[in-house]
């Protein structure tokens, strides 16, 4: 370990204040990509203590270090192969039964870690009381109490974390034996005699650790034993086979079962005789989470209040951010204008006005609105509320053949708008049949991303200016029932199989902390405003110069009697013009003009490019009046769109349903392990898009 610099990952179950603690240790300090090779994120953050710099890496959240999930591979496959100098192992102080699970395995891997016992403030309402002298004692390791939302104890737990890294710095891990029987105590000891004598993978775990993933069934450790030695792991396996096989025959079960069973009966010894006490009446009285879960998981009232949720989100999105949003619009229609007044007419002039600031300035318009809605997922997501309504769904999910924990990656990938389908498409993985995952996977991209805000706050402030909440909850409601009637559309054909029980904890409702809500809501707002200053950008100027170029010849242009007729021809005129008019021969049938047509295509790069096309396309076709006007009068103005409510419908329902853009499109590839599926995804989602906005233009029409 360098002199003045330590290593900590920071593990801990789902819903335990893992996050928070991570925030409250690193503050602004930290940034996040992805591990390498694969596509689950990696959060890391710095910080010091006691004059020394502290690298901090939080691990994704596991039940486990057996590899059931891509997460519980990646956590263990940073504790192994990055040997962290210290782990911090973050547990819910009053569900300490539960959360000491990863605590035994993180003690038979032997690697130094400390006991984080956060949320001690709701342990303490509830009237539990921990000896943590007596339980850091049992353990034999340092326990320190934390409230990772106020700040209570976190320094003190970084501190205590380090000292424990400088005491254990150049000593061994030292693996915890805890027995499990006689049947497997045996087998283990002669497991790791084989081992220690072959020196099987020994130099990269420990002997017993390895013997216990074997009885584990582990598939990672299993391929990486027989690709070091086929031989000897032949051998485990033989050894796994023999008393699986006498476990089935004396008790009706197997090693894993037995392993877990043993670890939780050493955990309940380990909170036996003072360790955890709680009073008769705290233990008697239901919880005030399961109080409030009495209504707001009710099968008939649960659903009305998330709806209801859903529609206030809407109403306050769009009554707080009207007015900023204003003032950004303003903005860029004055630099426009000023702009436009001093630089010379030509190509660059057009690039600055219409590329880039009237195609992305329009999409930074609606940064407030969309600030709005990232602060409301925020709260709802800290609060523990979005668990509740993972389990409310769970029940509907099995009907159209997906699993509870599909509601999560919906909700992620925008079920209740600003999400994002990428990580919602990443975090399928918790999901164990392969099935599910991939129903899962394809359904994902339906629903109301942070990518499509902008198009829908754009659309419903020129058709339905005064019932924005209204369309954009119907919207939401749209993605909701498209995605579940397509997945049981695949469940039943192409990828048809049995489902999986579901089983998933509540976590206690908690007040979100400020900072929290804040960090989760800057992270989200800084990422839509680094996509729409990086990648809509390049896709805008790459549109402004196929909407630019072939240039309409001179002797043509004098053709027109008025700049405006012969802007619009030189728009018709350029590639994108040309494929959008060529389009318009089908679109028509769902109510898109020409420049819409090019505004979609554009979509299928990110779908943010379809504001900020839109704003080019109107720039470069309109004349010099309309310019100073901003783009939602612009469209409320143009021919096509005025009072053609049935074609605004469907525009919408479109945007909210075809293709995910190309970023989606290659993780689909990469999680379902195959460009077919990402191919899949891109025409049979453009299709059913199409279907229904045909479907709903032409009955619109008729009305």
């Amino acid at each position: 370990m360098p002199e003045n610099f330590i290593s900590i990952a920071l593990a801990g179950n789902p819903n335990c204040g893992k996050s928070t603690i991570f925030n409250a240790i690193t503050g602004a300090h930290q940034h996040v990509g992805n591990y390498p090779g694969i596509t689950v994120e990696k959060k890391e953050g710095f910080a010091a203590s006691d004059g020394q710099s502290v690298k901090v890496i939080d691990l994704p959240g596991t039940y486990s270090l057996t590899a059931y999930s891509l997460e519980e591979r990646v956590a263990r496959r940073v504790l192994l192969n990055e040997r962290p100098n210290v782990v911090i192992d973050i547990a819910d102080a009053g569900t300490l039964d539960r959360h000491l699970y990863l605590a035994v395995q993180l003690m038979e891997m032997g690697i130094p870690f400390v006991l984080g016992l956060n949320m001690m403030d709701e342990a303490r309402q509830k009237g539990i009381s921990i000896n943590l002298e007596l339980l850091s004692k049992r353990l034999g390791i340092p326990v320190v109490p934390t409230v990772g939302r106020t700040g209570e104890g976190v320094r003190e737990l970084l501190a205590v974390a380090c000292r424990t890294a400088r005491e254990h710095a150049g000593h061994p891990w030292r693996p915890r034996r805890l027995s499990y029987g006689p049947d497997l105590d045996v087998a283990l000891v002669e497991m790791v005699s084989l081992i220690e004598k072959q020196s099987f993978l020994t130099a990269l775990f420990p002997a017993r650790w390895i013997a216990l993933k074997y009885l584990e069934a582990d598939s990672e450790i299993i391929r990486i034993g027989r690709g070091a030695d086929e031989k000897t792991s032949s051998a485990l396996e033989n050894m796994v086979q023999e008393v699986t096989g006498h476990l089935s025959q004396t008790l009706e079960t197997y090693p894993e079962a037995v392993i877990s069973d043993y670890r939780y009966g050493y955990i309940s010894a380990l909170l036996r005789d003072g360790v955890v006490s709680s009073p008769e009446n705290a233990r008697n009285r239901m919880a005030f989470s399961e109080k409030i879960d009495k209504v707001l998981t009710q099968r008939l009232i649960g659903p009305i209040v998330m709806l209801a949720v859903m529609y206030l989100m809407y109403k306050v999105t769009f009554s707080v951010g009207e007015i900023p949003m204003g003032w950004i619009q303003a903005f860029f229609g004055w630099l426009a204008e000023f702009v436009d007044g001093i630089m010379p007419d030509g190509l660059v002039k057009s690039l600055v006005v219409s590329g880039v600031i009237e195609g992305v300035g329009g999409l930074f318009g609606f940064v407030p609105l969309i600030v709005v809605v990232f602060l409301f997922i925020a709260v709802l997501d800290d609060s523990g509320y979005m668990a509740r309504i993972a389990y409310m769904l769970d029940r509907i999910f099995h009907f159209f053949g997906l699993h509870g924990c599909s509601v999560m990656p919906f909700i992620i990938s925008g079920g209740i708008a600003g999400g994002c389908a990428v990580p919602g498409i990443m975090a399928t993985r918790t999901l164990r049949s392969s099935k599910e995952r991939l129903a899962t996977i394809l359904t994902a991209p339906f629903f109301s991303c942070g990518a499509k805000l902008p198009v829908f706050l754009l659309i419903s402030a020129v058709f339905f200016p005064e019932r924005g909440p209204l369309v954009m909850f119907l919207l939401t409601l749209a993605g909701w029932l498209v995605a579940l009637l397509i997945a049981r559309l695949l469940r039943s054909t192409v990828i048809s199989g049995a489902g999986t029980p579901f089983v998933m904890e509540l976590p206690p409702y908690r007040l979100p902390t400020l900072k929290g809500v804040l960090i989760h809501t800057w992270e989200r707002t800084f990422a839509y405003i680094k996509k729409a200053g990086t990648v809509v950008l390049a896709i805008t100027i790459v549109i402004w110069a196929a909407m630019t170029y072939p240039r309409l010849p001179a002797a043509e242009s004098a053709k027109y009697a008025s700049d405006e007729e012969m802007q619009m021809a030189a728009l018709r005129h350029s590639i994108a013009g040309r494929i959008g008019v060529a389009l318009e021969n089908v679109t028509q049938y769902a109510g898109f003009d020409w420049r819409g047509n090019i505004a979609l295509i554009g979509g299928f790069g990110a779908k943010e490019v379809i504001v900020s096309t839109l704003g080019t396309a109107y720039s470069l076709s309109g004349n010099e009046e309309e310019n100073n006007e901003n783009l939602i009068q612009r469209i409320r103005e143009d021919q096509h769109w005025r009072d053609n409510t049935p074609a605004a419908i469907s525009f919408l329902l479109f945007v909210l349903l075809y293709s995910p853009c190309f970023m989606a499109v290659v993780v689909i590839a990469k999680e379902a392990g195959s460009w077919r599926w990402g191919l899949f995804s891109v025409i049979f989602n453009t299709l059913v898009a199409f279907a229904a906005s045909v479907v709903i233009y032409q009955v619109g029409r008729l009305l």
